[in-house]
């Protein structure tokens, strides 16, 4: 029998039904209630049981009294399980939101208590806040469409390609160096490793050999798979005509734009992001300020980094490649005059502050058709 849900006589009971879902891979632990001050109602489900989420609704509508069409308001922290639940919602007529967990309210004790119906009681009183207008209680995700979220797949594998490769390459290397011996990688590695000749005039070890062997192969399979996907790119900025691929034939225009970083910036982030203001631009990307201020006291942090990693780690290498080619532009300039003759730090600080102005003219270049001050554009 379940346990009675009693009515305080402080809470204002509205008509909605309030829902916090703390995901794992093997559970769900769910949360509902109606009003702050109201004691929630909890379950605990297997993972990925949408017809048992949708009976926990339907009880928690009788349990609070609510009627069947009472509209329900969820929420859940984005991790692992992406954005395929918050669809399911969605089409279910209810209002979900996908939090950014960062942004999450925690206590700032060395020591504090976390378990995970605390964490659905958090997520249920943010919700509610949220949903009674408080602004700034969270930061929300704007989640993809299942076409936009495709489109992310080809660059991402490709970067996880390249890591697995330096990470073969890293492998060969040191199994060679614990011998004493220094090859490069390249097309005839194989040939170059028969010929090896140990310290004392001694070949390889038959097992260390085999393991060189297995590697090299493994690393050859990545090799390939990055010339293919890398094809596929190519192919898609000739032939292809859609939205997107036009905004990388766009960027790839400017010098010091690549199809690597076109690419990124485009599929992760301007092709489906609507950004109202240059202010969206920066902390989307996680490159603005955070200072510090306490009485006296105060400092600069540097920079977020709450928001898109690819896309950071991209602009802060585009910034380099500005420099270089594009020296006359005005961005260039002003790093120039403000950060060029100071040490390596202060222009490592700088390169943020160019990476952020730039990631900014990009977005009015696509979305306005403004060329960045001073910038060339290849020629056709």
């Amino acid at each position: 029998m379940e346990p009675k849900t009693t009515q305080t006589n402080h809470t204002m009971i509205s008509q909605a039904l309030y829902l916090a879902l703390e995901l794992s891979n093997s559970k769900w632990r769910l949360g509902f209630t109606i009003g702050l001050g109201q004691s929630p109602r909890l379950r605990t489900l297997n993972a990925r049981d949408l017809r048992g989420l949708n009976e926990e609704i339907r009880k928690s509508k009788t349990r609070f009294g609510l009627p069947e069409d009472a509209p329900v308001i969820s929420c859940y922290e984005a991790g692992r399980d992406g954005f395929w639940l918050h669809r399911f919602l969605i089409a279910q007529g209810v209002m979900n939101h996908v939090v950014d967990s960062a942004s999450i309210e925690v206590s700032r004790r060395k020591r504090r208590v976390k378990t995970d119906r605390m964490d659905v009681g958090k997520l249920l009183t943010m919700l509610i806040r949220s949903a009674q207008g408080e602004r700034k209680v969270w930061s929300v995700v704007n989640p993809p469409s299942p076409q936009e979220e495709d489109q992310r797949q080809l660059h991402r594998e490709l970067m996880a390609l390249k890591r697995e490769r330096t990470h073969h390459i890293n492998r060969i290397k040191g199994l060679l160096a614990s011998q004493g011996v220094k090859l490069e990688i390249k097309a005839d590695f194989l040939a170059e490793l028969e010929a090896v000749r140990l310290w004392d005039g001694s070949v390889l070890g038959e097992g260390l050999r085999n393991r060189l062997d297995r590697e090299y192969e493994r690393h050859q399979v990545v090799q390939d798979q990055i010339r293919q996907i890398n094809k596929i790119r190519r192919e898609a900025v000739r032939n292809e005509d859609t939205p997107a691929i036009k905004q990388v034939r766009q960027l790839m225009r400017l010098k010091g734009i690549g199809i690597n970083s076109a690419w990124v910036y485009v599929m992760e982030f301007f092709a489906w992001r609507g950004f109202r203001n240059r202010r969206e631009v920066g902390a989307l990307a996680g490159l603005t300020p955070t200072p510090y201020q306490s009485g006296d006291s105060g400092r600069e942090q540097g920079i977020s980094k709450a928001g898109n990693r690819p896309v950071r780690a991209m602009a802060i290498e585009i910034a380099w490649a500005w420099l270089r080619y594009q020296p006359d532009s005005a961005l260039s300039r002003w790093y120039q005059n403000r950060f060029g003759h100071g040490n390596s730090r202060i222009r490592r600080i700088g390169i943020v502050a160019l990476a952020r102005k730039l990631l900014i003219a990009l977005w009015q270049y696509l979305e306005l058709g403004v060329i960045p001050e001073g910038a060339q554009l290849r020629k056709v």
